[in-house]
């Protein structure tokens, strides 16, 4: 049992006439996204990033040699705001930790790259987000972990699909 089965007993109880299982998976990811970024973000903190921050540079990383992506295709990987975006790339670029250079298959836009010191850094505090991760599922076993993945990712494939572009 946890506190949700408890709000849902208490709704069953004041109002039968409603079916409030949506409210408990709901509530159940909200809260279980409170603990996973909370300790995610203490460990992003101690390498002097924040998850924002992170998640462009794991971006840039993850895209391989050059490490570079048109501010189109590095926005479609988040779900937030272009002006969001221009934010995060500009304090980023205050850092040291990516540039903007004019794109060579298109002189009018420019790709957002990766510096060498953008790069170490977020090679510094990979494994030890992983690590994070790693001990935030550990209280599920390897069964439950793999049973779990597809449900989720179905879910979110129905609220969230891909565009054609991908």
């Amino acid at each position: 049992m946890d506190h949700l089965d408890l709000v849902l007993a208490q709704w069953r109880r004041e109002r039968p006439d409603l079916d409030v299982g949506p409210m408990g998976l709901i509530g159940r990811v909200l809260r279980l996204s409170r603990h996973l970024m909370r300790e995610m973000e203490a460990t992003l903190s101690a390498h002097g990033l924040n998850f924002a921050s992170f998640d462009v540079l794991a971006t840039l990383r993850r895209a391989g040699p050059p490490f570079a992506l048109s501010p189109q295709a590095l926005l479609g990987t988040m779900m937030i705001t272009s002006g969001t975006m221009t934010h995060r790339v500009d304090q980023l670029e205050k850092a040291g930790l990516v540039r903007r250079r004019p794109n060579p298959e298109d002189g009018r836009s420019v790709l957002i790259t990766l510096t060498p010191q953008g790069r170490a850094l977020v090679d510094g505090v990979l494994a030890p987000h992983v690590a994070t991760q790693a001990r935030l599922v550990a209280g599920l076993d390897a069964g439950r972990r793999a049973a779990l993945a597809p449900l989720l990712s179905a879910w979110l494939a129905a609220l969230e699909p891909l565009s054609q572009d991908g």
